[in-house]
């Protein structure tokens, strides 16, 4: 369930799209994107502007829709690119606003609030925007709520029941007790635990057999495996294998 109420949600939603905007003006369409090889950076903001489209379709359906394909898709011209993308989040907030937060719609983990539309699109913008201001050399900037609501909805996204039906990766997460510690600085933070049934986790500040510490911002981009931990971004201490056995087998 999220930490933050529909309204700062959306505010951080468009946020984070202005953003990605901002960070796209006036750069090459065909550069590739770093942080997704596979595509460029055309193919990145149509990704986004149709993500957006398609959670507003799923919120107003409570059904779900096929995935678009950004490959596939008409394009949009760069010129027309900021535009584009706020159409598209106004759309998903009005979607939201109109339905009800509350309404009980599909959503990847079975049925659940329309609201979980927000949050996942919300996440998955604040990681694109990263990714397309690496592209383009801009400035990427994240309120420390927001980073730190994206981190706790990968806990949640990984240990859901059922989870392992979606992604049956994730199922090579389960352990005998082994611990990761997030110690972002001034504020809580997690600690979570390989069990045989899963990863477990939690609230406040422990103790573990790998601890991760440094400001939110990164240690969301670590946990979503766009910095590696050996940037020199964040603090660790203990197992760092561990660490690195987690990582590469979060993606969701």
């Amino acid at each position: 369930m999220t930490t933050l109420d529909p309204a700062r949600l959306a505010e951080g939603l468009l946020e984070q799209t202005g953003g990605f905007a901002r960070a796209v003006a006036g750069a090459d369409a065909g550069a590739q994107v770093p942080t997704c090889p596979e595509w460029r950076l055309a193919d990145l903001v149509r990704h986004l502007g149709q993500a957006h489209r398609w959670a507003a379709e799923q919120v107003r359906k409570g059904e779900p829709v096929p995935v678009p394909d950004p490959r596939t898709a008409v394009p949009v011209p760069p010129g027309e690119w900021a535009a584009w993308l706020r159409a598209g989040a106004d759309e998903l907030t009005e979607a939201i606003a109109q339905t009800g937060p509350d309404t009980e719609v599909w959503t990847i983990l079975g049925r659940g609030p329309a609201v979980a539309w927000l949050r996942r699109m919300l996440n998955e913008t604040s990681i694109h925007h990263y990714d397309a201001a690496v592209t383009t050399g801009a400035g990427f900037e994240i309120a420390d709520d927001l980073a730190a609501d994206a981190v706790t909805e990968a806990f949640e996204l990984i240990s859901a029941p059922g989870v392992y039906a979606i992604n049956p990766a994730l199922a090579e997460l389960r352990g005998q007790g082994e611990t990761l510690a997030l110690r972002p600085d001034g504020m809580e933070g997690w600690l979570a635990t390989r069990t045989p049934g899963g990863v477990r986790w939690a609230r406040g500040d422990h103790e573990a057999d790998v601890v991760m510490s440094g400001p939110v911002r990164e240690i969301m981009l670590v946990l979503s495996r766009r910095v590696p931990p050996s940037a020199g971004t964040v603090r660790l201490h203990g197992d760092a294998a561990l660490l690195d056995h987690l990582l590469a087998r979060m993606a969701f």
